[in-house]
């Protein structure tokens, strides 16, 4: 089964030159969804992992099927503002401006083993935020898995250099 060939790309979105990489097309196929998250897992199987966390949006569908195929718990990454208990969070540079991921205060235990799992990576920014925030409360992010990486923008060896294994499913050119 190709896994590439279940991403739709959306031409010009959200803005002219981008080629949005669409995984929905993928999530909507059953056995490509069963494979996309067996091997998102697989590398990671043996680790002792304690929980994985997935960064908002797409990444709490992928972490929370990553999460049950590990029966672990599951974290959620979210945007400043979105959690209702109380929340450390870590503020982050974009190409124009800053934004801030958070996670509850109690969200794991000191110690844990943590899988992160999103989508598509691209800068690297927002995933380097929530390893910082998983720091933080004290989690040790033994991985991160995604299904897409852009390569030409450097995300996923920014990862690496922080002292992050990374696992994607597929690479595409461009932005």
């Amino acid at each position: 089964m190709d896994l590439k060939a279940l991403i739709r790309t959306i031409p010009d979105y959200p803005e002219p030159g981008i080629q949005f990489r669409d995984i929905t097309t993928l999530l909507q196929d059953p056995s490509g969804l069963r494979r996309a998250v067996d091997e998102l897992v697989q590398p990671f199987a043996g680790l002792s992992i304690n929980k994985v966390a997935g960064i908002e949006a797409r990444g709490f569908i992928l972490g929370g099927a990553v999460a049950h195929q590990l029966s672990v718990g599951f974290i959620p990454i979210r945007k400043k503002g979105k959690l209702p208990y109380q929340t450390i969070s870590v503020e982050y540079e974009l190409e124009y401006g800053t934004d801030e991921v958070e996670v509850h205060v109690d969200c794991l235990t000191p110690g844990d083993r943590i899988l992160l799992v999103d989508d598509l990576i691209a800068t690297g920014g927002t995933a380097l935020a929530a390893i910082q925030l998983v720091r933080e409360a004290g989690g040790d992010v033994v991985g991160a898995s995604f299904v897409i990486d852009l390569p030409e923008i450097g995300g996923a060896a920014r990862i690496e250099a922080a002292g992050v294994p990374v696992r994607t499913l597929m690479a595409f050119e461009g932005h």
